[in-house]
């Protein structure tokens, strides 16, 4: 099996590729791509471009696990 050399844009456009198909968000399929292609965590965050890396901390927002900068965000 031949290894596939992914750098920032191929890697970054697969990851957009697996949440339109899975339609999971961002932070999932990063872990899904992670754990199907044996790649770890610390690998595919240096190959996320800063795009993906910005949808992944608005979604870790969302989800409270990460806080915002006083009066960034308004309560919905």
């Amino acid at each position: 099996m031949a290894l596939e050399v992914m750098n920032v844009s191929k890697f970054s456009t697969t990851i957009e590729q697996v949440v339109v198909e899975k339609k999971i968000p961002y932070m999932e399929a990063v872990v899904w791509y992670c754990e199907r292609n044996n790649m770890e965590i610390e690998v595919a965050a240096k190959l996320l471009n800063a795009i993906i890396k910005a949808k992944i901390e608005a979604e870790a927002i969302d989800l409270n696990f990460l806080s915002t900068p006083k009066g960034s965000k308004l309560p919905i």
